[in-house]
């Protein structure tokens, strides 16, 4: 790989040099397999790891933060995704990516498709998007999975992540089982091999810090939903990156972190919004924009699926996060939609709840309409509600489109 992103890069990954045998991937004998803690969510991919750092060279250890690596170090992590949800040996390869810190100080990024045949991997010129196809118990179905661009490797790997993102202390303090059958922890595994500034003994590494796996249960359910954060959320969410007002970052404490009862600056239209509101899924930002696939996802950059798993660990932090019972937004029935006469909408919340609601686009107060029985909607109509209780926080506002011959 050239010294810088101006050079020449090979058209081809068995070019490179990265694999001795690329249809079996069999690695070069510089390469230093890896693996991580908690994964970047890729879309349900199964990704393998491997670093390759100049001989002679040493990185920049450091038990916090990030690691320095010299010039010349290169990255590689392939990509495959199960095509048979029952028959999870039954992979696609996709992509093998290639990061190197240039000679410039900074990094670049490449990416390699597979060829159908996996004979290959071509170099990819610009950013794509492909449907795959992946049959299931019952009938089949397809995912798109997004091959970034050299630009997009940018766009996360900055000089405020430190560019590399995933090497470090919290990542590969972990034992980890390598092609010879050894057993050793990761960074002390590095050290043994020369490749750290610092010596590091197991007996360190016990007072390092490490990230907790999401089903690691001998681990607290905030260290688990931290750690995720970490993995998913730091590179962008830490001082001077994003305009967001929290740090993801794991070394940073939880009370410093301004995630719980953090202010947005985008509250999707909803009161009282917070990165997290305590013991509130429907106010708390985070877990929302985790848990869509819309314009407002995140992260925003190469995932187009629900990371499920990721999902319900937040939730669970969240609601064991102390504070007041929250009352859930009403249910509206039936669902908003086009409709070709009137009908009677009903309005549902918990025992003891009170519903108001309006019909003029305004959000509901104590002063609007109290709901005891279905009510009839014969024109265009959008219908709000919100649940009120006493000792009870105020639901956020439920609201359903109702239209009329609209096909």
């Amino acid at each position: 790989m050239p010294p810088e992103a101006t050079g020449a890069i090979p058209k081809l990954l068995s070019q490179t040099g990265v694999f001795l045998d690329v249809a079996h991937l069999t690695p070069s004998r510089f390469l230093v397999p890896y693996d991580l803690n908690v994964p970047f969510w890729s879309d349900g991919a199964e990704k393998m790891r491997w670093a390759c750092v100049p001989p002679g060279e040493v990185v920049h250890f450091s038990p916090t933060g990030e690691w320095i690596f010299p010039p010349g170090t290169i990255f590689v992590k392939h990509f495959e995704i199960a095509t048979n949800e029952t028959n999870p040996a039954a992979r696609r390869r996709l992509e093998t990516r290639l990061l190197v810190c240039d000679d410039l100080g900074g990094v670049y990024g490449v990416t390699y498709k597979w060829r159908a045949d996996n004979s290959d991997a071509d170099l990819l010129e610009t950013n794509l998007t492909e449907d795959i196809g992946i049959k299931t118990a019952t009938e089949s179905r397809t995912q798109p999975w997004y091959f970034p661009s050299r630009a997009d490797c940018q766009t996360c790997h900055t000089p405020n992540a430190g560019f590399v993102l995933g090497v470090k202390t919290r990542q590969l303090n972990r034992d980890y089982k390598y092609p010879d059958g050894k057993v050793e922890n990761e960074i002390v595994a590095w050290d043994k091999l020369d490749l750290l500034d610092t010596e590091v003994s197991r007996a360190d590494a016990k007072q390092f810090p490490s990230l907790a796996r999401a089903d690691d249960r001998s681990r607290s359910l905030a260290d688990r939903a931290r750690s995720y954060l970490d993995a998913n959320c730091a590179n962008c969410h830490r001082p001077e990156g994003t305009v967001a007002g929290f740090d993801a970052r794991y070394d940073t404490p939880l009370a410093e972190q301004h995630i719980v009862g953090g202010h947005v600056l985008i509250d999707q239209r909803i009161d009282g919004a917070r990165v997290v509101a305590p013991n509130d899924i429907w106010r708390s930002i985070l877990l929302m924009r985790v848990n869509t696939s819309d314009g407002y996802k995140m992260p925003p950059l190469a995932r187009n699926t629900i990371d499920a798993a990721g999902v319900a660990l937040l939730r669970d932090w969240i609601e064991s996060l102390p504070g007041p019972h929250v009352l859930p937004p009403p249910e509206i029935l039936p669902s908003g939609g086009d409709f070709s006469k009137p009908f009677a909408v009903r309005l549902k919340s918990e025992p003891g709840a009170k519903i108001y609601y309006t019909l003029d686009g305004t959000v509901p107060t104590t002063d609007d309409t109290l709901y005891q029985h279905p009510f009839t909607v014969r024109n265009p109509t959008i219908v709000r509600a919100k649940a009120f209780k006493e000792s009870s926080t105020t639901s956020i506002t439920a609201k359903e489109f109702f239209l009329f011959n609209q096909h």
